[in-house]
């Protein structure tokens, strides 16, 4: 069992780690054991039509603690940091302590550090962008960015690649420039507990392995047959792990044991992005082992 240091009853408790590290079990036991409301800071798990695989707690977790901003948002609609902060903040006007949880350190540094007022996206410009990322890859994005912005954001993430290039094209300044222009944050990390869970890969990986076999066993075939149609392959909603994978074995375009590899390695190489990400960001916070 994690070790955890002394939890006041009455401050905020933030809880990143990379997929498949624990944190819903964690944050249910805080919950349990010291109060408070579970909040969703995972940028899958907010969608309806993901409840198996994007690893939302089952209803029996749900039943024992409240839970918030999990599967509240319809599968066709655009949910951006943005949004998830507005609900955020006014979850904080109640009375109850959140215990904020998730593995999208964007939403932890909008929360803690602010976030900056960009102007909305014209879809022109979108589209161009998704043209652009799929007929010359993100390499083409990255290179009419910003030396500054260049350098700031992960590289090989493409949906923060086209995002940036987005905001560039649309407003003629950076993303790191914006960025710099935030208002104060909701909650700074000085008022908060701010953990993190320390998973090392060789601790990890069997566990990511493991939870898609039960997410198999759970039906998580159905639940991708039931986003058969009017499957939008581009949209944020479609990008849970092992969505796309099992979409293409239920067309016939592979087989179960290779949708089944491709979503594993796919999950493996975002938790390494999470840690690699953790680490530059979040290094005032209270690392927890998990080994």
């Amino acid at each position: 069992m994690i070790e955890l240091p002394d939890i006041d009853s009455k401050t905020p408790v933030l809880i990143a780690g990379p997929t498949a590290s624990g944190k819903s079990a964690l944050a249910l036991r805080i919950a349990e054991d010291h109060g408070g409301v579970i909040v969703n800071a995972d940028s899958m798990q907010v969608y309806a039509n993901w409840h198996i695989l994007s690893a939302r707690p089952p209803a029996e977790d749900e039943a024992r603690a409240p839970h918030l901003l999990y599967g509240h948002v319809p599968r066709g609609a655009d949910y951006s940091t943005g949004h998830w902060l507005r609900d955020v903040a006014e979850i904080l006007t109640r009375p109850e302590r959140p215990i904020i949880i998730g593995g999208t350190g964007l939403y932890f540094r909008a929360l803690t550090q602010g976030l900056a007022e960009i102007p909305p996206t014209d879809p022109a410009i979108r589209a161009r962008g998704t043209a652009l990322l799929e007929t010359q890859g993100r390499e083409a994005l990255l290179a009419e960015l910003d030396d500054e912005t260049r350098a700031a954001i992960d590289p090989y993430n493409p949906m923060r690649v086209q995002r940036a290039w987005e905001v560039l094209q649309a407003t003629g300044r950076g993303l790191v420039s914006w960025q710099r222009d935030t208002a104060p944050p909701l909650l700074p990390e000085s008022a908060c507990t701010c953990l993190v869970l320390d998973a090392p890969k060789p601790w990890l990986t069997p566990r990511i392995e493991k939870r898609f076999d039960l997410m198999l066993e759970a039906g998580a075939i159905d639940e991708a047959r039931a986003n058969l149609d009017g499957w939008m392959p581009d949209h944020p909603s479609s990008r849970a792990h092992g969505g796309p994978e099992l979409v293409a074995y239920l067309r016939g375009e592979m087989t179960l044991d290779e949708a089944r590899e491709r979503a594993i390695v796919i999950t493996r190489q975002y938790a390494k992005r999470q840690r690699t990400w953790f680490r530059k960001h979040m290094q005032s916070w209270t690392w927890l082992p998990c080994y």
